[in-house]
């Protein structure tokens, strides 16, 4: 009986560091990557990215809109970038 609860207490760990080297590799990647920056301007982001897959009206106040690409969406407030959120799993191949 306890061979078979350190073998799960293994076996969970060892899940548990993979998953943080995971998660870093693809940190360190996205850093790679060209993504819209804070501050531009959605002519600047769709000049650069062309059209996205789906835009996203506005909610809220400030008003807060989002598009949609193949790899990440970008949150706008007003007409400036907010933020650039990677979708799961959207890294650099190779």
């Amino acid at each position: 009986m306890t061979r078979i609860v350190l073998a799960f207490m293994l076996a969970f760990a060892f899940q548990a560091v993979c998953a943080d080297v995971l998660i870093i590799d693809e940190v360190r990647q996205a850093e790679r990557m060209e993504l819209p920056k804070n501050g531009q301007s959605k002519a600047d982001i769709e000049a650069k990215f062309g059209t996205p897959l789906e835009r996203r009206a506005a909610v809220g106040d400030p008003p807060i809109s989002s598009w949609k690409y193949d790899k990440f969406s970008v949150y706008f407030e007003y007409d400036l970038v907010l933020s650039t959120v990677l979708h799961p799993g959207a890294v650099i191949e190779g």
